[in-house]
């Protein structure tokens, strides 16, 4: 089969787990044999290979910043994708069976189903997440109506549809869905089988792109709440963004240098050892669409500390008391209480940590996903 994928970043050029998505699902048709074109945006030098083995990537449009300086996206950059899109289908949407695309951002997802019957494609759409009205209005001002207007509309338009929570596919229902909509559990592309959980060290972690939504911040506090009752305890925080200002502020105004630190970004090997060894993984985020971090500390018997939010997808990978525990909110002292909650859990929490990911890696593997997404492919053979 011919399919187009569409997605205006690339693994890893820039990173992400809708990046990783699509880069994996690419390199997976390929090995089976089918003739694959990923559109994006240009984020490799001009005139370089962007580096996907058997996949024709074509770059409808120039190299752009994507965030602003606030870590929003800016809006520019999804237009001008849009239109590449747009121009890209209108001249060669007829040589594809499948255009599979992100709903985010969404004028590349409305340019696919304005030429959808000119071009005789199937529509397969993944919704890494759907924001809330009330997000809408933080995220972009007086302009928020506007940006879950489009969402409205992209969830209306004919289409196979693809989420990674329960609670996003909840939100496009509600919105008027027009297709179906399959929850895809499974994003873990490592190992499948029971990890044997090492010994920890008094660290707790955070992984992470720091953006405001991430709230990074809050684990200084937490840990030296904690540690006031465990003086070994450390925290290390992993990433870079805009918030790196505001973590770093956290740390001198509570004067916690010498217990929390910022090593930046390191290599996925480097990250695996640190979280191997780590007490637990704290993701403070209020925001998740899906959460592989957590899978993949789960996947070496790490528990992880999340927190409540009504936007928090990664919460339905917990279970309390299992594999880690749910904060009431991002306050030290909620955090604190959680963390310590890891430490008294001990061995026997790193071991339940394990047989749970030993219990639900088949429905958290990648290959399950890209299986199930690959058969949904199948109808489009059948209007050829």
């Amino acid at each position: 089969m011919r399919i187009c994928l569409v997605y205006d970043c690339l693994y890893p050029h820039t990173v992400g787990g809708g990046e990783r998505w699509y880069r994996n699902l690419a390199e997976r048709l390929v090995a089976e044999g089918h003739d694959v074109t990923y559109l994006t945006l240009r984020q490799w030098t001009r005139g370089r290979d962007p580096g996907v083995a058997g996949v024709r990537v074509v770059a409808v449009g120039p190299r752009m910043a994507l965030y602003g300086t606030k870590g929003t996206r800016r809006v520019l950059p999804p237009v001008v994708f849009g239109a590449g899109v747009l121009w890209h289908l209108f001249r060669h949407g007829r040589r594809y069976n499948v255009v599979h695309t992100s709903s985010f951002p969404y004028f590349s997802l409305l340019a696919a189903a304005m030429l959808r019957r000119l071009g005789r494609y199937r529509l397969v759409v993944d919704w890494l997440e759907v924001w809330s009205d009330a997000y809408w209005r933080e995220y972009l001002g007086r302009l928020g109506p506007v940006g879950a207007w489009v969402q409205r509309r992209c969830a209306r338009v004919r289409q196979r549809a693809f989420c990674l929570s329960r609670l996003h596919a909840e939100r496009l229902r509600a919105l008027g869905l027009r297709g179906d909509v399959t929850v895809l559990r499974g994003l873990w592309p490592g190992p499948l089988e029971r990890p044997e959980p090492v010994a920890s060290d008094p660290l707790v972690v955070f992984a992470g792109r720091l953006i405001p939504e991430k709230q990074a911040h809050s684990l200084v506090g937490a840990v030296v709440r904690a540690s006031k009752h465990r003086p070994s305890l450390r925290g290390a925080i992993y990433g870079d963004g805009p918030d790196r200002g505001a973590v770093e502020a956290e740390i001198e105004r509570l004067g916690a240098a010498d217990i929390v630190s910022m090593p930046g970004f390191v290599s996925e090997d480097e990250m695996r050892d640190v979280l191997r060894r780590s007490l637990c993984l704290v993701l403070p985020s209020r925001r998740e669409g899906y959460g592989l971090i957590v899978v993949e500390a789960a996947s070496m018997g790490v528990p992880s500390v999340i927190v409540a939010g009504l936007d928090n997808a990664a919460v339905e990978l917990i279970e309390e008391g299992v594999n880690g525990f749910v904060a009431r909110s991002a306050s030290s002292a909620d955090l604190a209480q959680a963390i310590l909650a890891v430490a008294n859990g001990g061995p026997a929490l790193r071991g339940s940590t394990a047989e749970w990911f030993s219990a639900h890696s088949g429905e958290l593997s990648l290959g399950r996903s890209l299986a199930r997404v690959q058969d949904s492919y199948g109808e489009a053979s059948v209007r050829r």
